[in-house]
């Protein structure tokens, strides 16, 4: 289960997505054991995923959009998962698009920052009122080298359930993905020319995490 759970991901495009957008050039890998973590942005990756639908498809792009902003506390019990606890926060705001495609044109910079902007908007995020979304595990099942976390997810104020599956690739990089329905949330997928070019409801959630930091060393002061 543990190689078709990590395979999934596609553990080469996260290690490249961690290097080449990482604050230092060099990825760390991590030992996994018992205890109380905290992980984020500054050294993993929360990855969306969208793909088209409708007839006119073919002039949209897929989208991998990076949550830059974003943080998760684990509770790690190794020998009994069932003791063990995950929750994540996301800032909306920070969404932004990495790559884009397919598509008849290739994904520029102005097109970027539309795509951010629609995200932001009413319609869809409003994240002037949503600034977070938020996932907070109800059970754990597995081991470390290959797990399934269910949890609840809140988004806009409604809260589902979601099931996500992930392990740790060997090298100590634990990955991971998920599939969300957007209309479950309320979200109406994009779409443009009267229908004819939408995104597809299901998106597809992806996390690479390679440093966890027990929660004490935040507060500390250095020097």
């Amino acid at each position: 289960m543990m190689a078709k759970t990590v395979a999934s991901v596609s553990r080469d495009a996260l290690s490249g997505l961690l290097r080449s957008h990482a604050p230092s050039p060099k990825v760390r890998f991590m030992t996994i054991s018992d205890g109380t973590y905290c992980f984020g942005s500054s050294a993993s990756r929360l990855l969306i995923k969208t793909s088209r639908a409708g007839l006119g498809r073919k002039a949209g792009h897929d989208l991998t959009i990076e949550a830059t902003r974003w943080s998760g506390n684990a509770v790690v019990a190794a020998s009994d998962p069932g003791k063990s606890s995950v929750t994540v926060t996301v800032e909306t705001g920070s969404l932004t698009v990495r790559e884009g495609t397919g598509g008849i044109k290739p994904l520029t910079d102005a097109d970027r920052a539309e795509i951010k902007r629609t995200l932001e908007g009413e319609a869809l995020l409003h994240t002037a009122q949503h600034p977070a979304i938020t996932f907070r595990s109800t059970s754990i099942t597995g081991t470390p080298e290959s797990f399934e976390i269910t949890g609840d997810l809140t988004i806009k104020d409604r809260t589902h359930p979601v099931i996500v599956h992930g392990g740790s690739d060997g090298d100590g990089m634990v990955c991971g993905w998920a599939t969300v329905t957007q209309s479950t949330w309320g979200i109406k997928p994009y779409s443009a020319f009267l229908g004819a070019l939408k995104l597809a409801d299901d998106i597809r959630i992806e996390f690479a995490v390679t440093k966890l930091e027990p929660p004490s060393r935040s507060g500390q002061a250095t020097g």
